[in-house]
């Protein structure tokens, strides 16, 4: 296992020096942000990004992520020109010595909550999911947290009008086709590709979600068997269905998760939850049993805390602040620590 840290790049208002002084830190998790969304990144681009992290002692094993173009996703013929220029971005990733992608499949928002700055009793704040507030929505004229800068009205709008009657299994088949063609890839640079699950697991807007839980893993690993063929493995995405039982799901895929986010949220009714601390005491997810069951079925890839709160003041990118996650690096390091003793 090797703890690591999203790091936004040289715009990301924590510091590389302070990642480094959290413990147990093994390297950042990172991206290019500036080039348009299928399009190929500059090698001198990874290049520098790399040489950043390792002068603050880090290394850089894991990009998060490199977006899949919607025309990948709705299966339109331009979607060869875009899955090439993916393959490439696979290719210069491997390169600067990149071993793991994060990448989602998700139409159009890869993430949905209601609320970014949800108050705590303590006065911390955090992400947070309503339901009632979410259905109340206008999808003619939606203003997300999040998500109002994305797109303009208009773009919104005709994004949403292109996946109208997308299918899960016209979904499905155009993953698996995405899949099928950069494994080769993968497997020429021994890059793998870790999936995350959808964020909140369950069809929002008429959009379909295709990575739920475990009946989605296993069509999908029954389509496309390549081992490169894996799971960003996040307790908050997953855990947001009350029917994944996030322990039995560590285990049975432990070797196919190349990349694990943990992190803790708690129920608030049905379908609602808030996102909080990182230990298993303060939420509805089980992150000692996660851990376990990763450690005793051979869990090798990469771990980095997720969402956290602002604590202590501070006014940070939502889910993004230094303090919490970092207090959460250092309980999921002290976690496996004792779960890899006890077996040995």
């Amino acid at each position: 296992m090797k703890m690591t840290f999203r790091w936004y790049g040289e715009k990301d208002c924590i510091p590389l020096a302070y990642i480094k002084q959290i413990q147990g830190m093994s390297g950042v998790v990172t991206a290019v942000y500036d080039t348009p969304v299928g399009e190929v990144w500059e090698l001198s681009a990874l290049e520098r990004l790399k040489s950043l992290a390792n002068a603050a002692g880090l290394e850089m094993e894991v990009i998060e992520s490199v977006p899949v173009h919607e025309d990948i996703k709705l299966g339109k013929p331009s979607r060869v020109r875009y899955t090439e220029a993916y393959k490439q971005n696979i290719r210069n990733c491997a390169k600067v010595g990149v071993k793991c992608i994060c990448y989602n499949f998700m139409p159009v928002f890869d993430w949905l909550r209601t609320d970014l700055k949800f108050v705590h009793p303590d006065g911390s704040n955090s992400l947070a999911y309503d339901g009632a507030a979410l259905a109340a929505l206008d999808p003619d004229d939606l203003h997300l947290p999040g998500w109002d800068e994305s797109y303009s009205k208009d773009e919104l709008g005709a994004l949403l009008a292109e996946y109208k009657g997308m299918t899960h299994e016209q979904l499905f088949e155009n993953l698996v086709w995405f899949l099928r063609e950069i494994m080769p890839v993968c497997d020429e640079t021994g890059v793998n590709m870790a999936i995350h699950p959808d964020d909140p697991p369950w069809d929002v807007f008429g959009l379909p979600r295709i990575v739920c839980g475990e009946a989605d893993y296993e069509r999908l690993f029954a389509a496309v068997p390549d081992p490169h063929n894996g799971i960003t493995f996040c307790t908050g995405s997953l855990g947001a269905s009350r029917e994944n039982d996030l322990v039995a799901l560590a285990g049975k895929y432990a070797k196919r998760i190349h990349f694990a986010h943990l992190r803790q949220l708690k129920y608030d009714g049905d379908v609602n939850f808030y996102e909080n601390g990182h230990q298993t005491a303060a939420g509805d997810v089980d992150v000692f049993g996660i851990v376990r069951a990763l450690v005793r079925n051979g869990f090798e890839g990469y771990v980095r805390p997720d969402h956290g709160r602002n604590v202590w003041g501070e006014d940070a990118k939502p889910g993004y602040g230094l303090y919490d996650r970092a207090m959460g690096a250092c309980y999921l390091t002290g976690l496996f620590e004792a779960v890899e003793k006890e077996e040995k």
